[in-house]
C-alpha cells in the first residue's frame, strides 16, 4: 500500500502572473485535488471551465469548483528520484462572440515520493487511443443522481433521472452523447413496434419541446445525465427505453455529434457549450453529416446500443 504523502502544492500560470480578475485556491490532498476558481468578471461563465477533460463538480455565480481524483481528468505524472509531480491545465473556453478570450493556467501538485512507491509497469502517462473495449452503462437514478433508483414506477409528469456513463480505460478522454432514445413496450424493436420518440436527429432531445425534459449540466465528460419527464405512453404497462450511446472525441462536435435540448422562450441549446448553439439548428429539420464517410467506428469514437428498464408510468388521475 502506498505510504502517506507529504503534501505541498504549486500553481503556475502560462502568463507571468495570476489574472488580477480572478482568485484560485488549490488543495492537493493524497490522491485527490480540490480547486476553486473565483472570477470578478461577470461576463465569465463558470460552467465553461475545464480541468483537463473534467467539467466542474459544481458552479454558482462566478465560482467553479472541481473535486477530482488524481487518476481522473487527464492528470500528467512526472516521477523524479524524490518527487511525484502531477500537472494539469485549467482551461476556459469562451463563447465565440465573448469579449473574454479563452485562457488556461497550469495546475501543479507536488508530493514527496514515498520510499516504497514504484510506478506500475506500462502505466500510461500520455493520452493515447487505446485498443481496449469501452464499457457503457445506463441506469435509472434517484432524484439527485447520487445512486440507483429505489423504484421503477413513475407517476405521469414526474421526473425520471437517467444516467449514462462510459468507462474509458486506456482510450483518450471521450465525450459521451445520447444519439437516439425511443420508448417501446417491447424488449426488442421491430418495424411494427409502437414507439415514443425521446431523442432523435443525432442528439436532439425532442421531448424537451413539449415537456420539462432536459440534459443536466455535466459532471464528467464520460457521463451524461437526463431528466426525463414521465410521458403519456403505454400508461400502466411495462415500458423499455432503447438508446444509442456515442462516445466521441470532444474536439470533433458537429451537427451529428451533439447533445441539444429545447429551452422555453429561448430555443435549442447545446449542452456542452451554448456558444455553439448553431449546431442545434438542424433539430427542427434533419441533422446530416457533411463528411462523405462516417468515422463513428474509427479511432474517434464508438457507438453502443443499450436497453433501459422496464419502467412503468402510472396515471395520477384519481
Amino acid at each position: 500500500m502506498m505510504a502517506p504523502f507529504w503534501l505541498c502544492a504549486l500553481l503556475l500560470s502560462l502568463e507571468a502572473a495570476m489574472s488580477a480578475h480572478a482568485d484560485m485556491n488549490l488543495d492537493c490532498r493524497p490522491g485527490s485535488v480540490t480547486l476553486v476558481w473565483t472570477e470578478s468578471r461577470s461576463e465569465v461563465d463558470p460552467s465553461l471551465f475545464r480541468l483537463g477533460n473534467c467539467f466542474p463538480s459544481s458552479f454558482s455565480g462566478q465560482e467553479a469548483v472541481f473535486n477530482v481524483d488524481l487518476n481522473d481528468c487527464n492528470f500528467r505524472r512526472l516521477v523524479t528520484s524524490d518527487k511525484l509531480i502531477y500537472t494539469n491545465d485549467l482551461t476556459y473556453i469562451s463563447h465565440p462572440d465573448s469579449l473574454i478570450l479563452s485562457f488556461n493556467h497550469l495546475v501543479v501538485c507536488t508530493y514527496e515520493r514515498p520510499k516504497d512507491w514504484y510506478p506500475l509497469i506500462y502505466s500510461p502517462v500520455f493520452d493515447t487511443y487505446g485498443e481496449g473495449d469501452l464499457e457503457f452503462h445506463i441506469r435509472i437514478m434517484n432524484d439527485d443522481f447520487s445512486g440507483p433508483a429505489e423504484s421503477t414506477s413513475f407517476p405521469l409528469g414526474s421526473i425520471i433521472p437517467i444516467k449514462a456513463t462510459v468507462e474509458q480505460k486506456t482510450h483518450q478522454p471521450l465525450l459521451l452523447l445520447l444519439e437516439e432514445c425511443v420508448a417501446s413496450t417491447t424488449a426488442e424493436l421491430q418495424q411494427d413496434s409502437s414507439i415514443y420518440p425521446i431523442i432523435d436527429n443525432k442528439g436532439c432531445l425532442l421531448d424537451s419541446k413539449i415537456s420539462r425534459s432536459r440534459f443536466e449540466p455535466r459532471q464528467k465528460s464520460s457521463e451524461i445525465q437526463l431528466s426525463l419527464q414521465a410521458f403519456k405512453f403505454a400508461l400502466g404497462e411495462e415500458v423499455v427505453i432503447h438508446c444509442k450511446l456515442l462516445a466521441w472525441d470532444p474536439s470533433l462536435l458537429d451537427h451529428t455529434k451533439k447533445a441539444c435540448h429545447y429551452v422555453k422562450d429561448y430555443g435549442w441549446e447545446l449542452l456542452d457549450n451554448p456558444g455553439y448553439n448553431n449546431l442545434c439548428d438542424c433539430c427542427e429539420s434533419s441533422c446530416k453529416s457533411r463528411r462523405t464517410r462516417s468515422t463513428v467506428l474509427g479511432k474517434h469514437g464508438r457507438v453502443q446500443k443499450a436497453v433501459l428498464g422496464p419502467i412503468t408510468i402510472t396515471d395520477v388521475k384519481s
